[in-house]
């Protein structure tokens, strides 16, 4: 199995708590994105300390309350299936602070981290206030939550969406990359998927790969994993009969999204 496709863990944290991933640490050969799944029985607390990192709390499915010092956001997110393609709500928590999840009801939680050491206001991005995208044409569709895009100055490195890809389309192409930190033609930007797969049984090949080809590699990513891109293009491709969703996080030096194209693919953007 490629070093970069994770499958979920299912370790118990606590009573009511268990850790679905934990995509944190040098292991993982990211510099500037963590990532945690987190599922929580209803009545269940999941809270931390954030020493030198800011934290996205998105609600994928069912609903929390969230306590960060005097600030409590109660019964947060909007959906039981991530696939009602609604959007859903989330809290921005910054660097250095304490937040606490309260299940509400049975949840999933995800925690997008990233190292940051300016301190921002704690901030509820409520799902109603979401840009929702639509990408692409011919069987490159695919649906775009911008739950924090680089036009929203809340965080100081994050970028976070939700992106929906239909049966028989690809997303995340043509292929394109992030990682050469040379704005303002490219952005250098870490990034994680996290699949979910309508019906569960599915699954997607992600390809993440390089142009001098030193990191090729072609993987089936099924419901509830995950695949790192440190760097290179990064395409998905959705086989018929299947629905794709992913949660993006993004990381790096600059917060800001600018990507290019492989150029042996350009000319996919350029039909009538």
């Amino acid at each position: 199995m490629s070093h970069l496709l994770k499958k979920p863990q299912h370790v118990v944290k606590s009573e009511g708590v268990t850790i679905v991933h934990d995509i944190t640490g040098e292991q993982n050969n990211l510099e500037y994105v963590g990532f945690k799944v987190v599922d929580l029985e209803k009545g269940s607390f999941y809270g931390e300390q954030l020493n030198g990192l800011e934290c996205c709390i998105v609600v994928l499915t069912g609903r929390v309350d969230v306590k960060e010092g005097e600030e409590i956001f109660e019964n947060l997110g909007t959906r039981d299936n991530v696939f009602e393609q609604k959007p859903t709500d989330s809290v921005y928590v910054s660097n250095d602070r304490i937040y606490e999840v309260k299940a509400v009801t049975d949840a999933r939680v995800a925690l997008c981290y990233s190292p940051s050491s300016e301190q921002l206001p704690t901030k509820l991005i409520k799902a109603d206030s979401i840009d929702v995208e639509h990408r692409g044409k011919y069987n490159n569709k695919r649906k775009v939550h911008n739950i924090l895009p680089d036009s929203d100055p809340s965080a100081n490195s994050l970028l976070v969406v939700e992106v929906y890809t239909e049966s028989g389309n690809w997303s995340s192409y043509p292929p394109h990359k992030h990682d050469q930190d040379n704005l303002p033609e490219e952005s250098f930007l870490e990034e994680t998927y996290y699949h979910e797969m309508d019906p569960q049984q599915g699954f997607v090949f992600q390809r993440v790969y390089t142009d001098d080809r030193s990191l090729d590699e072609t993987m089936t990513a099924e419901n509830g994993d995950v695949v790192i891109v440190p760097k290179g293009y990064h395409p998905v491709g959705v086989p018929d009969g299947y629905t794709s969703y992913y949660l993006n996080v993004m990381a790096g030096p600059v917060r800001k999204w600018k990507f290019n194209n492989d150029e042996d693919h350009e000319w996919i953007v350029n039909r009538d």
